[in-house]
């Protein structure tokens, strides 16, 4: 069983920006290594924590045996965080789906490149009862650790119940949680199952809610166990969001661990605020007017723009961005330029020489 090290549970408990990571590709649907490789740098020069590969934003096609990505995308991230002989520490996160054997055939490729963590998701597996899927979790773990992932049914997910919760927070190895419900019954089920559990100092709870960024790294989370109160946080994001606009993310990020550790009102305030803002472009950029149709080449688009992508393809032609989401980019990025981090984007693609 590989496990964590000391400087990187640390720096996981502490909390971090992880982005997700695109998938950039051709006019021919071919890879764009050189883009590919340029976006890894972006991150890391953004001052991110981690980066997250082979997952939802990544294209889960390119596990598909005729396009056959899965293992290019993990090789050419770890290459280039290696490059940057980094002096602080950074998460890479493979992403790992599919049956159990796949599940475990992808955690050992992770290994292989050297990555820390497997993002486990749970989606594509409706006809799983929950006691197979945690007998799948207990098998990756014995493998690499994990990152628990509770994606939306929406993109391919399911609900699960607060005892599969419960129970997948005692599995040796697990040392986070992404929540990706986009749903504040079930977000509480999460965080309410891993306070009660015997690990909740163990487990970094991560916010995948796209939708409620700001407001789940801001609440503190408090139940009554037992006569016992016991409470948890997010401490940080692992998030498709945070593949845009990535310096400003790790700014935002800071700003709410100032604003928590000095309690200040004015400041929460303003965040909330600032909350709202980042929803409202959240809402253009991953389409849920169309049930999320264009939430990936809404990720494209922004990158599109700033010169990190040559375009919005993606492997499965039909997706591409929905009829007026061009049109609601445009009106966020008018309506919120201070959440853009162009500028900075603009002077990394002139001294990136790598």
């Amino acid at each position: 069983m590989t496990q964590l090290s000391n400087i990187l549970k640390t720096h996981l408990q502490l909390g971090t920006v992880i982005p997700a990571h695109p998938l950039a590709l051709n006019a021919d649907r071919s890879l764009d290594e050189a883009r590919q490789r340029q976006l890894t740098r972006y991150y890391i020069a953004s001052g991110a924590g981690g980066v997250a590969v082979g997952v939802h934003s990544t294209q889960f096609e390119i596990r598909d045996p005729e396009i056959n990505l899965f293992e290019t995308v993990l090789k050419m991230a770890a290459e280039e965080v290696e490059k940057q002989k980094l002096n602080r520490p950074f998460l890479k996160i493979a992403g790992i789906c599919g049956s159990t054997e796949q599940a475990v055939a992808e955690a050992k490729l992770a290994l292989k490149y050297g990555y820390d963590m497997g993002l486990l998701s749970m989606g594509g597996l409706q006809g799983w009862t929950e006691a197979q899927i945690l007998e799948r979790v207990v098998k990756v773990a014995e493998i690499i650790p994990v990152f628990g992932f509770y994606l939306q049914p929406s993109v391919g997910g399911r609900i699960f119940s607060f005892d599969f919760w419960s129970k997948f927070a005692e599995i040796p190895n697990v040392e986070a949680i992404k929540c990706a419900s986009f749903n504040r019954y079930q977000t509480l089920d999460v965080m309410r199952a891993v306070a009660g559990s015997s690990r909740k100092d163990e487990i970094a709870m991560y916010t995948g809610n796209d939708d409620n960024i700001v407001a789940d790294l801001l609440t503190k989370y408090s139940f009554k166990i037992n006569g016992v109160v016991h409470e948890k946080e997010f401490v940080g994001g692992l998030l498709g969001h945070w593949a845009v606009w990535t310096q400003k993310a790790v700014e935002l990020m800071a700003e709410i661990k100032s604003c928590k550790m000095n309690q200040d009102e004015k400041s929460y305030q303003k965040l909330l605020t600032k909350g709202i803002a980042i929803t409202d472009v959240n809402a253009a950029m991953f389409d849920p007017a169309n049930s999320f149709h264009g939430c990936i080449p809404g990720i494209h688009e922004i990158l599109r723009r700033q010169g990190l992508l040559a375009g919005t393809w993606c492997l499965n032609p039909e997706e591409k961005l929905s009829s007026g989401q061009n049109e609601e980019i445009d009106r966020v990025y008018s309506s919120y330029s201070e959440l853009n981090d162009d500028a900075f984007v603009s002077s990394f693609l002139l001294n990136d020489k790598t």
